[in-house]
């Protein structure tokens, strides 16, 4: 099976690595700056370090790795919903296009939480990603139905 639908999803996975370096090039040097040894962390959460981090004065790195942590959320729908439309044989026109869009609107989200994250901007893009994501489990939904637009009814 080789759906044109996996490429937008080798792409997020790809962005959600270059995610997870930046965050550890921005993070170990950020812990440093707020006096933070992470050798002798022991037991401490994602959440404690973050606020050790904030406490420190580096609440701008925290973005990164809240980031990076938001891209395995609703991304993991976005990867079984691009499956599930690649093996019923749906992975491509306008649900490309969709997962394509889907892509762009989390690398924008992504970007936008790195730098200078504002909440409305990096809401209203999470909107529309999300919007993507509704159309492209709907047509897998309907595609498994066997009542999809792009294959009518009972194909």
């Amino acid at each position: 099976m080789n759906s044109p639908i996996l490429a937008p999803m080798v792409a997020l996975i790809c962005w959600t690595l270059v995610m997870w370096v930046w965050m550890y090039a921005t993070r170990i040097p950020a812990m440093l700056r707020a006096r933070i040894d992470g050798r002798t962390l022991v037991g401490s959460t994602g959440a404690s370090l973050r606020d050790d981090m904030i406490t420190g004065g580096e609440r701008r790195a925290t973005w990164i790795s809240d980031n990076y942590n938001h891209l395995h959320e609703q991304p993991t729908l976005f990867y079984a919903t691009c499956v599930v439309l690649a093996l019923i044989g749906l992975g491509y026109g306008f649900n490309l296009s969709l997962a394509w869009a889907y892509v762009a609107l989390r690398v924008a989200h992504s970007l936008v939480q790195a730098t200078f994250n504002r909440v409305i901007v990096r809401f209203s893009i999470f909107v529309l990603a999300s919007l993507c994501l509704f159309a492209l489990a709907i047509h897998a939904g309907l595609g498994l139905l066997h009542v999809h637009p792009l294959i009518g009814p009972g194909n």
